[in-house]
């Protein structure tokens, strides 16, 4: 336990997986935990469809996916969970779209994307879907903006994004989606773009100041944070290869600028693919991979009262490449890489939520 601004955090530890998995799918709905599709110990997408009882801890298995899918983007309807675009089987972008229905326990097929696309970012607002973004089959990364309304089961072209990307971080904040990062085949993207829901118009806000890929972000307090990651060398850095940082850059919504914070508030670890969660008035960066030959098992989290990273109690399960969840107190580690696909299913909580 760690405390901090009078909380303490707390790992909890659930029941494992009765598959293991990585790039898993992953919702919340009416105290159950679903974890869908994602890639297992051969590799290749899973038709896999679980869920936790948060009430009894135990794992019941669900109707297959219509479609196995990895690295789907999942939204939740009220008694539905969408799930969107992805990868199959054939290594090939998704453009089905699949909802399971709660109270029926079955699957129904929706209006496809029109176009396949893995990297969708998802954002619902009022019964309504936004997707940004993806990459294709001709592993272009893509600018559509598309609207997914429930009541015609149909999808609606919005205005392109400025940067096209796959796999950015996206945040909901009053009546706009920002889009932070994402990548353009194997460069990440430094771009940082807000669609404004009313006006229906795009604007450019200064780009990250650091080139980084598999970098963590988060918002909190009208500011996006931009975390740790693999710094790419510099265009005419020949010698230079890339290397975990552990920068720490955050974004004022309010006065429309990036501050590169100095070493003394940068993380306590180089990381990079971990996972990201706002909890508790803290920015919180979890497990990883770094310089060390195996997954990071350690925890930081940048409290925002006291402007500084504090420790917080260790991974039960070193892990990397997780699927994350927050759900009320709880931001939940799923699944991911620790010696292989991992079973593991674990929260870091305010004590209180225990």
């Amino acid at each position: 336990m760690a405390t901090g601004g009078g909380r303490a955090f707390a790992w909890q530890v659930f029941p494992p997986m009765p598959t293991c998995r990585v790039y898993g799918t992953v919702a919340y709905q009416d105290g159950h935990l679903l974890v869908l599709g994602g890639c297992g110990r051969a590799g290749l997408p899973l038709d896999t469809a679980e869920t936790l009882d948060m009430a009894s801890h135990t794992w019941l298995a669900l109707a297959p996916l219509p479609t196995a899918r990895a690295g789907a983007a999942a939204v939740v309807l009220g008694k539905q969970v969408l799930v969107v675009g992805g990868v199959d089987e054939g290594q090939s972008p998704v453009a089905a779209v699949e909802a399971f229905l709660a109270d029926e326990g079955r699957w129904e097929r929706r209006a496809a994307l029109p176009q396949a696309a893995m990297g969708v970012a998802t954002v619902e607002r009022d019964g309504m879907v936004y997707a940004l973004g993806g990459m294709g089959p001709d592993t272009a990364p893509q600018a559509q903006v598309r609207v997914y309304e429930p009541r015609r089961d149909c999808w609606l072209s919005l205005p392109s994004m400025p940067t096209p990307c796959y796999g950015a971080s996206t945040f909901l904040h009053g009546n706009k989606i920002y889009v932070l990062g994402g990548r353009q085949g194997k460069l990440p993207v430094t771009a940082f773009e807000a669609f404004d829901l009313e006006a229906c118009t795009w604007t450019r806000h200064p780009s990250l100041p650091s080139r980084r890929a598999f970098a963590g972000c988060a918002m909190a307090e009208s500011n996006v944070f931009s975390l740790g990651g693999l710094q790419q060398p510099g265009p005419h850095n020949f010698y230079s290869r890339p290397h975990f940082v552990n920068t720490v850059e955050m974004f004022d919504l309010e006065h429309g600028s990036w501050t590169k914070l100095p070493r003394s508030l940068r993380m306590r670890d180089k990381r990079a693919d971990f996972v990201v969660g706002s909890l508790g008035g803290h920015i919180m960066a979890i497990g990883g991979l770094g310089n060390q030959p195996c997954p990071l098992g350690s925890v930081e989290g940048f409290s925002l009262a006291r402007r500084r990273w504090e420790a917080l109690p260790t991974m039960p399960t070193a892990r990397c490449s997780c699927s994350s969840l927050q759900a009320g107190p709880r931001l939940f580690v799923i699944g991911g890489v620790a010696q292989g696909p991992s079973q593991a299913v674990e929260a870091l909580c305010l004590r209180d939520g225990v």
